[in-house]
């Protein structure tokens, strides 16, 4: 009876707007978990399943994965998306972070506002789309900064996408596209660097190169493993730019270039979906596995 009568006390003394933040909450998580569920573990588990069955539905261990990793071409495609990879991560990290400490130092006046936005624009544009830009300016022929690929000694399309160089254009036109949203966040963590700390800097005689490396870089440490764990996973699923550049160049791009393609390949020019799903659920496993590495390694969670 004391119970009923406490949590009635409570329950008047609650304040009414607490209760129904407390519904609109309840109600966005679940919008996000069903989500999730419908469009991330079902399907997750679905392909899982697929990876350890055959056609028939047989249990098969770990054939389809054997059967995959023998494929003439996995290790090129594996080589592939490393490569791209090294060079996708090491031009976010280093670009990312110097262009948005650059940009704080900008930060008094229009030209901040001025370049948030321009660096914000490519990002508007879906991977297809940018593809598609990327296209029209990497041929020589028609590109508006011909005179460059000239001098750089490309003179057709098919030498400025020969198989050697297609790592770096990819790498190009991902930063172009997803680079900028970044830069804006990097920007916003910045901002949310306290004053007291920077003022302390500036007092102990510490320059602009000294507070970056040594206080704003470091408060940036969580943002930037955030930003590598996402990078890797989508990097990881290259599929849109060279599956575009196969189509244009008539195969002189191959479209067994990333593990993606093959996987497309083996699921529907081969009809092996098992296959595919094997190539998936270990593309799956791995990203999680470096995020997990990147997660335990940077404190991600520690309390600052």
């Amino acid at each position: 009876m004391t119970l009923t009568h406490s949590s009635a006390d409570s329950a008047r003394g609650r304040p009414r707007g607490t209760s129904r933040q407390s519904r609109a909450g309840v109600a966005f998580v679940a919008g996000y978990t069903l989500l999730l569920l419908a469009f991330g573990v079902l399907p997750t588990c679905y392909a899982i399943y697929f990876a350890f069955t055959d056609a028939g539905g047989t249990f098969t261990g770990f054939s389809n994965f054997v059967t995959t990793a023998q494929d003439f071409r996995f290790v090129d495609s594996l080589g592939h998306v490393a490569l791209y990879l090294v060079f996708w991560l090491l031009s976010l990290v280093v670009f990312v972070v110097v262009l948005a400490l650059l940009l704080h130092r900008l930060s008094a006046g229009p030209v901040s506002q001025a370049l948030r936005f321009l660096y914000y624009i490519p990002g508007a544009l879906a991977g297809a789309a940018s593809v598609l830009v990327w296209l029209f300016m990497l041929d020589p022929t028609v590109s508006p900064v011909s005179s460059l690929l000239e001098t750089l000694g490309f003179h057709t399309f098919g030498e400025v996408i020969a198989p050697g160089n297609l790592a770096l254009l990819f790498t190009i036109i991902a930063f172009w596209t997803g680079a900028g949203g970044w830069i804006v966040v990097m920007y916003g963590a910045l901002n949310n660097i306290p004053k007291d700390v920077m003022e302390a800097a500036r007092i102990d005689g510490a320059n602009g190169w000294q507070t970056a490396w040594r206080v704003q870089i470091p408060m940036l440490r969580k943002w930037i493993v955030y930003m590598v764990i996402l990078a890797f996973a989508g990097g990881a699923q290259l599929f849109v730019e060279p599956q575009l550049l196969s189509l244009a160049s008539t195969g002189v791009a191959g479209r067994d270039y990333s593990l993606n393609q093959l996987t497309y390949d083996f699921a529907f020019q081969m009809n092996n979906i098992n296959g595919a799903a094997a190539v998936s659920v270990e593309l799956l496993v791995v990203s999680l596995s470096v995020a997990g590495v990147f997660v335990a390694r940077s404190g991600f969670f520690d309390a600052d």
